[in-house]
């Protein structure tokens, strides 16, 4: 009797060991394909990479700073129209 015990308890751990490899194959395989559907839906959403984003994010600011000196100088050129111009005194 002790015998046919041992053997049902080696079947019993035999068949939870195969029990436990199919279930981590299982796993990888939904993994796989929860992976594999997440790339597909994020390049159908037609995302900008980080390094496109970062050069026009870089081209933004130098337009900015361009447009800001731009106005301080048109501001300047338009005081200095503004401004009455001194008429040379007669002789």
């Amino acid at each position: 009797m002790t015998q046919t015990n041992n053997r049902l308890f080696d079947e019993i751990g035999r068949l939870m060991n195969d029990a436990a490899g199919a279930a981590q194959g299982v796993k990888r395989e939904v993994d796989t394909v929860v992976r594999t559907q997440a790339e597909k839906f994020l390049r159908d959403l037609d995302l900008v990479k980080r390094e496109e984003f970062d050069v026009v994010k870089d081209m933004v600011r130098l337009a900015r700073e361009e447009n800001e000196a731009l106005k301080t100088r048109i501001a300047a050129l338009e005081a200095k129209l503004a401004a009455p111009t001194a008429v040379p005194p007669s002789l």
